[in-house]
């Protein structure tokens, strides 16, 4: 098994983000430096204003993690209010090892509440010292990712600098607010996908959303590609990756991890 790192702590993030490394380290650099994987999970804990607690959905984070540490990059965790960040209690799945090993590394129990012990705070990372950025899906997603001025100041500063935009399941919901050069819908135009609309019904929290994210990647101009409920699938249009549900984690991540190639030795 390959080493695994992952910074988690914000003094890490804000040191990294002040310029104390190089360039990107892109499949296109000759950097000697490893691929740079910014991991963003929600800080919402409970559905809107209800008290049923939500958050990240912990294999959509654990699995790409395994992903981008097996390859050699550099992973950084972050979150938009930073600290602890909440892990919906129904993905805890402990029969999991690479859940485990996640758990062992950045989580904590605080009685049957599963959480993150500590992440960046968003507005802390510059962007420019990106690679790539990942945003883990969860229903927590739905009401942080759309409104976090950071989540969009991140996203288009990475795709705008050459980087790799990603997200899954619920994390396409970053995507929502970004825009192009001219100011029109990053993902007009572009093929994506996300938790689909069917899905939603089918876990029977249509109800509980702000909104339904594939009708709203469609009303932003996006051609929506999805398939049959909790089936694997993953997009990718030039820089942008987007996996459908938590079955699509692994596979959104290794189409990262193939854009931005190998990690230096």
């Amino acid at each position: 098994m390959s080493t695994i790192r992952l910074l988690a702590l914000p003094i890490a993030l804000v040191a990294f983000a002040a310029g104390c490394h190089s360039a990107p380290a892109t499949s296109d650099s000759a950097g000697d430096a490893a691929p740079r994987v910014l991991l963003v999970v929600t800080s919402q804990s409970t559905l809107g204003p209800s008290s049923t607690r939500t958050g990240l959905y912990l294999s959509e984070a654990s699995h790409p993690w395994r992903v981008f540490s097996d390859r050699g990059f550099e992973v950084l965790l972050a979150s938009p209010s930073g600290g602890p960040a909440p892990i919906d209690p129904g993905s805890v799945d402990l029969s999991d090892e690479i859940n485990r090993e996640f758990l062992e590394a950045v989580g904590i129990a605080d009685g049957p509440r599963w959480r993150i012990a500590d992440s960046a705070r968003l507005d802390a990372v510059d962007p420019s010292e990106i690679d790539a950025v990942f945003f883990a899906g969860g229903h927590g997603t739905m009401w942080d990712f759309p409104s976090v001025p950071s989540v969009r100041r991140v996203a288009e500063g990475v795709h705008r600098d050459g980087g790799v935009i990603a997200a899954v399941c619920h994390g396409p919901a970053a995507f929502v607010g970004l825009v192009d050069s001219s100011g029109a819908p990053l993902v007009a135009g572009r093929g994506v996908t996300a938790f689909t609309d069917s899905e939603e019904a089918a876990v029977e929290l249509t109800d509980a959303m702000p909104f339904l994210l594939e009708s709203r990647l469609r009303d932003l101009g996006a051609r929506f590609e999805g398939a049959e409920d909790f089936q694997a699938k993953v997009v990718v249009d030039g820089r942008i990756v987007t996996g459908q549900n938590p079955a699509s984690a692994t596979g959104a991540a290794m189409a990262v991890a193939d854009l931005l190639g190998p990690a230096a030795p």
